[in-house]
């Protein structure tokens, strides 16, 4: 069996943390029920801004949105006509299965997923998963994003570049 083809992977340099955010809302607004988004990086890439500007984005500007490092998830309920996001930090997760106690099956089920440190799902990880990859950029502050998404990003993944 082959793997899916996937889309050529977006890479962006963003200039400071409210570009990252703007960034995270451009993606928020592209995702659906039953997405995963894999958000990789080094501690401060800037996931957790990247995952506060998606939360924010999608109707909860005001929401206080903390990294879930010692709660290792938060959900936010956005409106009774949107999926629920699940913001999962698994940075301390001590095996795979571990994930099943935090409602993973559950946010599976209907959610929208964004996941800190997914490498620590293993096998878990859906295949079919966006990864938004966060690095060091040109300059100090400065961010690079490569963002690769299976079949059911890549329609949506061409809309990326249209603010």
């Amino acid at each position: 069996m082959t793997a899916p083809p996937v889309e050529a992977a977006h890479f962006l340099e963003l200039a400071s943390a409210a570009e990252t955010a703007a960034l995270a809302a451009r993606v928020a607004r592209l995702a659906e029920a039953g997405d995963v988004i894999a958000l990789h990086g080094d501690l401060g890439s800037g996931k957790t801004t990247f995952a506060r500007g998606f939360i924010r984005a999608l109707g909860l500007a005001d929401a206080e949105v903390p990294s879930p490092t010692f709660t290792l998830v938060e959900v936010y309920e956005v409106s009774a006509d949107q999926p629920a996001v699940w913001h999962f930090d698994l940075y301390r997760l001590a095996k795979p299965e571990d994930a099943y106690e935090l409602g993973f099956e559950e946010a599976l089920a209907g959610g929208i997923l964004l996941i800190e440190w997914p490498e620590r799902l293993g096998g878990l990880l859906p295949r079919e998963h966006l990864d938004v990859s966060l690095s060091a950029g040109s300059a100090p502050g400065r961010r690079v994003a490569r963002i690769v998404g299976g079949p059911r990003w890549t329609r949506r993944l061409r809309k990326l570049s249209r603010p």
